[in-house]
């Protein structure tokens, strides 16, 4: 067994609850004996040890040999997903719609049409439960197969039956592919681009929005038909900064789910990133009051459903929590109880146990290097923003990518690197003109940040005093109020030239 997939039998085996573990002990019992000793031994010894170690299990154990080891893992992991398989039918009504479909085709070839019949029955009776689609299709494709295996006993209307059902699901799936495929377009532009930059970059991405929307009647769509409609409205909304939009569109996502609970249960992550969009939306929209309620509404979701929720779905929850922790310190300007508070993430992010996607670390690492910074630790934000800085692929998300360079000179300044920041501010110009991202207000601190060490101390509240009256005009505009989104560097302005500090900036602007 490859070493790849051997590292996929170690982890499936580590992820399993006490339950499952005893369900696959008690499966692996309709097994030979020789062949379940081998198996327990195996699955006994890699449970027990935190890193796997071959030399170790084949000198522990006698029963197995070096020969045979590649297949009794490779079996052994197939094992272990069929006895998942078979109690997640109990969980997952399109684990209980295949099964179905598989059983009416064993029941065919037993010359049973209509217990095949019955089958397929319950499966389309599962797909439509939780609104599938593709499931839907492939048991009525089976039931079209069945009908055609049956000579002389066709029927008219059922034919008739079938056949419209077929369009009907044939026009569904093309829909929701349509959708599905536009939205996941416009997220990859969201992670590769952040939000749109100049009025080049509204244009681009207008176009190719209005361009790719499907022209259809929205009246009538089905669960995931709407809610891929509504997604393809959350990321072009979010990217061109229409935050009402793109709040509006999150909780029409949102409501899908809850006026369909049982909707929440077969698609709980989906329902996560709705609630995720939604508060962010608030967020950037500056809605304090609506976005702590919101908050409340996504803690108690977890606190209240933790005990069902599958470890993709913990993983997503635990994502969206801390984003929307730290975005909460951003709201309220309390820095300093924020950074002592969400001192113990950053030991999280440095694991990464979640497998959390490298675009999802890169942000966490800088709004948390924001808090830092807010709270006066500079130290730890520049820890922080070196770990983006550093970061071995410069094509994703750029615009973090862009304004960590940028904190990160201002994080120099505060520090008293001057030479450093000398070094450092050509390196970032060069980096931010190679991206074609140097916008207005980029340009304007740079400019001030280079001749920073030259200036007299007299003279330097006066300058801080020039570049908050040249950055004041920018920060509604249109496309150059987006660094003021990422970090309130008038905050920080106001800091120096009043002698006290960001937290205390960004509360008298709360109050």
């Amino acid at each position: 067994m490859p070493k790849q997939k051997t590292e996929h039998l170690v982890d499936l085996i580590h992820s399993l609850t006490k339950a499952e573990k005893r369900s696959f002990r008690l499966f692996a019992g309709r097994l030979g004996q020789a062949d379940e000793k081998r198996y327990l031994l195996l699955f006994d010894f890699i449970e027990s040890q935190q890193k796997y170690d071959e030399s170790l299990l084949l000198k522990k154990n006698a029963l197995i040999k070096k020969s045979q080891l590649p297949n009794l893992k490779a079996d052994l992991y197939e094992q272990l997903l069929s006895t998942l398989r078979r109690l997640g039918k109990n969980h997952f009504e399109d684990i209980a719609a295949r099964e179905c479909i598989d059983h009416a085709r064993i029941l065919l070839a037993r010359g049973m049409p209509k217990a095949a019949q019955e089958s397929l029955d319950k499966a389309k009776k599962y797909a439509l439960a939780i609104h599938n689609q593709p499931l839907l299709y492939h048991a009525h494709d089976f039931e079209r197969f069945l009908e055609n295996q049956m000579p002389g006993a066709a029927n008219l209307s059922k034919s008739n039956r079938i056949r419209l059902q077929g369009d009907d699901l044939v026009q569904n799936l093309m829909t929701e592919n349509e959708y599905s495929n536009l939205s996941m377009a416009l997220y990859a532009l969201y992670l590769k681009h952040g939000y749109v930059k100049d009025k080049e970059d509204f244009e681009y991405i207008h176009d190719y929005f209005t361009t790719h929307l499907p022209q259809k009647n929205t009246r009538n769509l089905d669960f995931y038909e709407k809610v891929y409609y509504y997604q393809c409205h959350v990321w072009y909304h979010h990217m061109i900064q229409d935050f009402a939009g793109y709040y509006k569109y999150s909780q029409k996502w949102v409501a899908c789910f809850e006026a369909d609970a049982r909707m929440i249960s077969a698609d709980t992550s989906m329902y996560l990133k709705g609630l995720h969009n939604a508060l962010n939306a608030l967020y950037m929209a500056d809605k304090k009051e609506k976005f702590k309620s919101y908050f409340q509404k996504y803690t108690s979701f977890g606190h209240q459903n933790n005990a069902r929720l599958s470890e993709s779905d913990r993983s997503h929850y635990l994502m969206y929590f801390y984003i929307h922790r730290l975005n909460e310190v951003f709201l309220t300007g309390n820095y300093q109880k924020g950074s002592e508070e969400l001192r113990p993430f950053e030991n999280l992010l440095k694991k990464n146990e979640d497998g959390w996607e490298e675009s999802r670390i890169m942000v966490f690492y800088y709004k948390l290097g924001c808090v830092y910074f807010g709270a006066n630790d500079f130290k730890s934000a520049m820890t922080c923003l070196n770990f983006i800085i550093n970061a071995p692929n410069s094509k994703i998300r750029q615009d973090i990518q862009c304004f960590a360079r940028i904190l990160t000179l201002i994080v120099h300044y505060e520090l008293g690197n001057d030479v450093l920041m000398s070094y450092q501010i050509r390196s970032v110009y060069r980096f931010l003109s190679n991206m074609q991202d140097l916008q207005a207000v980029q340009r304007e601190i740079l400019t001030f940040l280079r001749k920073t060490p030259s200036l007299i101390p007299a003279n330097i509240k006066k300058e801080f005093v020039a570049l908050r009256n040249r950055l004041i005009p920018y920060s509604n505009h249109p496309y150059e109020k987006r660094p003021f989104l990422y970090l309130d560097i008038i905050a920080w302005l106001d800091a120096k030239i009043n002698g006290t500090t960001i937290q205390e900036e960004i509360l008298k602007k709360k109050r």
